[in-house]
């Protein structure tokens, strides 16, 4: 098994909550030295969602491949802590309200002249700069504020909100990526840099060309529930035994067969069926036709007929489906990891594999503080009688 790609990194994980965490953790899972930085009343994740036996689930997803360090950034003794640590590490990601950081001393100007090679990644709600630059910032504000909730739902009925991180999700995997061009810029520069990653933007970048349509066309993407203002069918249709499927037609040979295999051929001799989006202007019709041939059959026949009909369909899963299915199954994209508080413990794996150096989840999310003397003892030199007094001082 491999170290990883990114063996050899050194990444502090100061944030709280889930984008800057969940980031850590990526690239932790590639190899990455990821240290937890926080308070010893520990990450609010850690309390977050259902628990087993007092100990949250979340956090063993959230803070694998990472070791734990309790620390008190609003102590003197803390801050010097982590200047320390920043002296040796190549990342930094933290997630406090902008000037927190500075009100600790522990501000950018600060900890890049220590270390001139640390890539610091700030994500916060809005970003360090603007008016709303100190309001609280979460996932949620952002699904609202970048468009995402107004185009999300039936269309008589409300904007609708994810039941899931989903800004937190997209923010993550854009504060990896940001980290990365950092460190291949540095290779050539030799200098760090800062990340300022607000949460309100990746969202709104993956929405789509809503922003250019707008300018330059005045139109407002309005709520069509599962529909497609692209291309039609595009749905979610009920079988003859309860379950329930999506379709897509997001190329025109695909929307040919879905409507060939419903019985319904003639439709793709109209004028209207040769371009997706006008194909959309008429998805009550296309959908009639769709809707009433799946209702007549059971899930399994539905599922093999569009197969054999190179016809695009999936079922809708939730998590008992998905544990059980072949294609994940065959991609091990569930993980079983060993855990010294719950036993064997299932989550998902590592997003994507690479032929040469793969990435892996060595251990789930430790204890508050569970590397303490590990870390400081390895990286700032300290004797446990220093490490001691820490601890009674509730520094660490």
């Amino acid at each position: 098994m491999s170290e990883g790609p990114l063996a050899g990194l050194r990444v502090i994980d100061a944030a709280t909550l889930f984008a800057g965490p969940l980031a850590a953790a990526v690239m932790g899972d590639f190899g990455a030295d990821v240290i937890k930085v926080e308070h010893p009343k520990g990450d609010p994740v850690r309390y977050h969602g259902h628990q087993k036996n007092g100990i949250g689930l979340w956090w063993k997803v959230i803070g694998r491949n990472k070791r734990c360090l309790s620390l008190d950034l609003s102590r003197p003794e803390g801050q010097e802590i982590m200047m320390g640590l920043a002296e040796k590490a190549d990342v930094m990601i933290e997630g406090f309200r902008p000037d927190t950081l500075e009100r600790w001393n522990l501000g950018p100007d600060r900890l890049l002249a220590r270390n001139p090679r640390l890539v610091l990644a700030r994500v916060t709600g809005f970003g360090q700069i603007g008016p709303y630059r100190r309001r609280p910032g979460f996932g949620t504000l952002a699904e609202a504020m970048s468009g995402f909730a107004a185009i999300t739902g039936e269309p008589d009925g409300p904007p609708t909100l994810p039941p899931f991180g989903l800004a937190d999700g997209i923010t993550a995997l854009a504060t990896v990526g940001a980290i990365m061009f950092a460190l291949h810029a540095r290779a050539r520069t030799g200098r760090g840099q800062v990340i300022d990653m607000a949460i309100i933007e990746p969202i709104l970048t993956i929405l789509g060309p809503q922003p250019t349509w707008y300018d330059q066309l005045g139109v407002v993407q309005q709520r069509h529930g599962n529909r497609s203002v692209n291309n039609a069918p595009r749905n979610t249709y009920k079988t003859a035994d309860g379950r329930w499927v999506a379709i897509s037609t997001s190329s025109q040979s695909i929307a040919e067969r879905v409507m060939r295999l419903v019985g319904h051929p003639e439709v793709i001799e109209e004028p209207w069926f040769r371009s997706g989006a006008e194909r959309a202007k008429h998805a009550d019709l296309l959908d009639a036709m769709v809707a009433e041939w799946i209702g007549r059959r059971n899930y399994e026949e539905v599922v093999r007929a569009f197969e054999e009909a190179e016809a695009a369909v999936a079922p809708i899963y939730d998590i008992r489906d998905i544990m059980k299915d072949p294609q994940f199954q065959a991609l091990g994209s569930i993980a079983t990891v060993d855990d010294p508080d719950l036993g064997p413990l299932k989550m998902q794996n590592v997003m994507f594999r690479m032929s040469e150096t793969p990435g892996r989840i060595r251990w789930a999310g430790r204890a508050v503080g569970a590397d303490n003397r590990e870390i400081l003892g390895e990286l700032l030199g300290m004797d446990e009688r220093r490490i001691e007094e820490l601890a009674a001082k509730g520094v660490i």
